[in-house]
């Protein structure tokens, strides 16, 4: 009976440790990516919105300036490039 215990600690300890740090670790790093906490980048993505199915409006900060750009399938246009 005590043999059984121990040797599920000893199996399940390990492995309830490691999921903690592998949860950790893939938290820090994922962390940076999440909207809201954009930290020290360039570029800044200030607003969304969805103007129809496949194209969203933008609004980006970069060096002190505002840029409006569409962003679809096809790619990325900038609508309107001026200042704040």
């Amino acid at each position: 009976m005590m043999w059984s215990y121990i040797l599920k600690l000893v199996v399940l300890l390990p492995l309830v440790c490691g999921l903690m740090i592998g949860c950790l670790y893939l938290w820090r790093r994922l962390e940076a990516r999440m909207p809201g906490n954009q930290g020290e980048r360039l570029v800044k993505v200030r607003e969304t919105m969805m103007v129809s199915t496949g194209t969203k409006i933008a609004v980006l900060e970069f060096q002190g300036r505002q840029l409006l750009v569409s962003v679809s399938r096809s790619g990325v246009t900038l609508l309107d490039g001026g200042n704040k």
